[in-house]
Order: C-alpha cells, then structure tokens, then sequence
C-alpha cells in the first residue's frame, strides 16, 4: 500500500498545472501581503482555473479580498480637497495615523500651500510623538491663516506641546509686535 501511495504523490508533484498553479498561488500571496492588490488579482484568477480544489479554494477567498480592496480604492475618489482631509481627520481619529498620513501626503502634492491641510499635518505629527515636525508644521499653517490659532488653542490633537513654550509663543504671539506698525503708535496731540 505504501507504494500505492508514494506514485499517486508524485503524480501530483510532478502535474505541471498543479506545479503552475502553486507558483501562481504564491506570488499572488506575496503579492497580497505587499498591498499590491492590482498584481495579485490576476494571479489569484489563474489558480481558479487550475487543478487543484484546494489552492482554488484559498485563491477564490484571497481574490475576494483583493476585489474588495480594489473597490474600496476606486470608491474613494473625493469631490474636494476638503472632502479628503475630512476622511483623513477620521482616520486620524480612530487611530489608523498610518492610513491617514498617506492621505495627508496626498493632499500635500495636490494642494501644498493649504493652510488646513498643513494644520492637519501638524496634528497628526503631534499625535504621533514627533513635536519638532508638528511645530514646524502648525507655524506654518499659522502664517498661512493666523484665524487657526484659535482653533489649535481648544484642539485637543495638540496636548502633548500644551506645556512646550514653543507651542506657547505660536498660539499667544507677542501682542507687541502689531504695535511695532506705525499704525500702531499712538501719537500724543503737540498742542497741549
């Protein structure tokens, strides 16, 4: 019997559709875990045609998720830039800091001069521990539109800098320094 056996497994082995198949299995798989879902569909589609039920199985259920990966990113067209820093904020607020930091790149190359989206940035940089690019980043959007000043005050993205006097000095500028215009100086009547 245990010949039997051993032929019947090397029949298998040496099956070239089965060998194919397990190849396109594979790099479908690596293909997968690398996020490249446009590559691995095809390869996963090739395995369902092939011999073997048990990688057609595995591939079908892997082939589902790259169609829903692959939907989800042709849904996600925005209408705006707005509309795509909003969905960055959520991702923002439910943690994925990953996610939304992509999308906020994004908007950068779209829209670089953008005072919320810079401000958005300086949050996130804040919300991940890297202070230094987050004041950097929110001085930048200040300069843009000082109205964010008054924003950042109550944002609670930002208490990690609330005791940083740089964060400070940004948010509380010197009021000295709009009297330094000449329209700031009182001039006293020389008549009196």
């Amino acid at each position: 019997m245990a010949q039997k056996a051993n032929p019947k497994k090397s029949s298998v082995a040496d099956d070239p559709r089965i060998t194919q198949a397990l190849q396109n299995y594979e790099a479908g798989l690596r293909a997968l875990q690398e996020h490249k879902f446009e590559k691995a569909k095809p390869l996963f589609e090739k395995v369902l045609a092939g011999a073997s039920k048990e990688l057609t199985d595995r591939a079908s259920v892997h082939l589902s998720t790259c169609n829903q990966h692959l939907e989800r990113s042709v849904t996600q067209q925005f209408k705006s830039v707005e509309e795509h820093y909003d969905y960055a904020v959520s991702l923002m607020n439910v943690g994925d800091f990953v996610t939304a930091r992509e999308h906020i790149e994004k908007l950068l190359k779209q829209a670089p001069k953008t005072d919320f989206v810079i401000y958005g940035l300086a949050a996130l940089d804040c919300l991940t521990g890297h202070v230094e690019d987050s004041l950097k980043h929110l001085d930048e959007a200040l300069r843009l539109n000082a109205g964010l000043r008054f924003q950042a005050r109550n944002d609670s993205d930002f208490h990690n800098l609330a005791e940083d006097p740089r964060f400070t000095e940004l948010l509380y500028p010197d009021p000295a320094a709009d009297l330094a215009s000449p329209e700031g100086y009182f001039r006293e009547d020389e008549s009196s």
